[in-house]
């Protein structure tokens, strides 16, 4: 494989990270709560899509292509964890509000609800609330949900189906090609999620009001609960 080719393949890989897809809104979802997990579901990401360059690698990708019912269930796999992802992180959210509404209303020797809160009390709890759960925790939580959100997502597959063939060289080593071309794929993706995840963190950083990050988490759950209902949707149509 010469210099050039990998550029080329590079350019690619450029390309399909600057389009939106279910792994960005995951970045962006966690990276709205805490940088750190969303660097870590960046990196669960790049694992992700290492794994299935090892799977291409090996030949047992080809199997999405040779079989349309095996595709259409890995597109259902994927859209139902996507719904789910959506759906717990939003109740989740719930029951984070209410633990702050009710730090903040013990704090201030009232009972306020979650939507009455005022931006310092509510700040200072939310601040609370987080720093007693561990870290770690949430970072491999953000790191499993990246990984798992790459892993369920069969176009990634395909798109190194389509792609690992015409870089191959005659004669050469399919599964060590597939590996650095799945190596390339994961620092580029890797590091385009990165910088999402630190401009979310930055965005939230200047616009750290409850309204807002309530608005915003609201949102990016929508999206990835959408996201898996249109694959859903989709599959049971075909």
């Amino acid at each position: 494989m010469t210099f050039a080719s990998l550029l080329a393949f590079a350019g690619l890989c450029l390309l399909l990270s600057l389009t939106p897809g279910p792994d960005t809104f995951l970045v962006l979802r966690t990276a709205l709560r805490r940088v750190g997990a969303g660097l870590a579901t960046a990196a669960g990401c790049s694992i992700g899509g290492i794994l299935w360059a090892l799977l291409v690698g090996v030949g047992l990708a080809a199997l999405l292509e040779q079989s349309a019912e095996v595709f259409r269930w890995l597109k259902i796999a994927g859209g139902v964890y996507l719904l789910y992802l959506g759906v717990s992180a939003f109740l989740r959210g719930r029951r984070e509000r209410v633990r702050i509404a009710a730090r903040t209303a013990e704090a201030a020797n009232s009972a306020p609800l979650p939507g009455q809160l005022s931006g310092q009390a509510a700040r200072q709890a939310a601040g609370q609330a987080r720093a007693g759960q561990p870290r770690w925790k949430g970072n491999l939580a953000g790191f499993g949900a990246g990984a798992l959100s790459t892993l369920l997502n069969p176009k990634v597959g395909l798109f190194y189906l389509a792609l690992v063939p015409q870089f191959i060289p005659h004669g050469g080593d399919t599964l060590l090609t597939a590996l650095v071309l799945g190596g390339v794929e994961a620092l580029i993706g890797g590091a385009y999620l990165s910088l999402v995840a630190f401009a979310a963190a930055k965005a939230m950083g200047l616009l750290r009001k409850p309204k807002v990050e309530l608005w915003l988490d609201r949102a990016s759950n929508t999206i990835i609960g959408g996201l898996g209902l249109g694959i859903l949707v989709s599959s049971a149509a075909n």
